[in-house]
């Protein structure tokens, strides 16, 4: 699947702490995609490996057929065994290059990175992006530290493969980041913890396409 600095306009992230009850994300990503979510990374700290596969498989299907790429987050080796379009991986996961021998050339390969010298790691290393946070204060991720916003602006300026910001982002705060050279938005309970999602999504895109 093709991948440019436009696909990381919105990049929805799952958390099924967020799901109300009898509630699945299979449910869900048909809202997200027809609503202007432009990437999708499959996060799951806390399933069986049989069940995060079995997830995976389910996810895939609905990502293809929307043509959404599907990101998984981690697990180099799920994302292999269903062809999923790439992965990210945090600084203590698998190296960028050996997750690259695992998944061949054209897969997507993300990367977390919160200064100058991460990112210019993670690029050398072969990323096709990285991202950067946390932006704003989440409560997504307890062990993050802030990312100011001068240095996300100098981190974008420093690579030349797309950044997108994560951490907290809301539609209250996303323009902020505006003309600090990211290609999108990465969120999260801005769209999963929203009573109408669809809505959350078509508000999150209009937001991201003024950055």
């Amino acid at each position: 699947m093709n991948f440019s600095p436009q696909t990381l306009r919105l990049y929805a992230v799952s958390d099924r702490g967020w799901l109300k009850e009898n509630q699945t994300l299979k449910e869900i990503l048909p809202l997200l995609f027809e609503n202007g979510v432009t990437l999708f990374q499959l996060r799951e700290k806390h399933l069986s490996r049989e069940a995060f596969l079995q997830e995976a498989w389910e996810i895939k299907e609905i990502c293809h057929r929307y043509n959404i790429p599907l990101i998984i987050n981690d697990a180099v080796d799920i994302a292999r065994e269903i062809g999923a379009d790439g992965v990210h991986i945090g600084l203590s996961d698998m190296s960028i290059k050996k997750a690259r021998s695992l998944l061949g050339e054209e897969a997507i390969i993300g990367a977390s990175a919160h200064n100058i010298a991460e990112a210019l790691a993670a690029e050398k290393a072969g990323a096709n992006y990285i991202g950067c946070g946390a932006v704003f204060s989440t409560s997504t991720k307890t062990d993050t530290t802030s990312l100011p916003l001068h240095e996300l602006k100098a981190i974008c300026k420093a690579v030349h493969i797309p950044a997108v910001a994560i951490g907290g982002i809301t539609d209250e705060n996303l323009l902020q980041l505006s003309g600090s050279g990211i290609a999108g938005a990465a969120v999260v309970s801005a769209l999963f913890a929203k009573k109408d999602i669809a809505a959350a999504a078509r508000q999150m895109r209009r937001l991201a396409d003024q950055l």
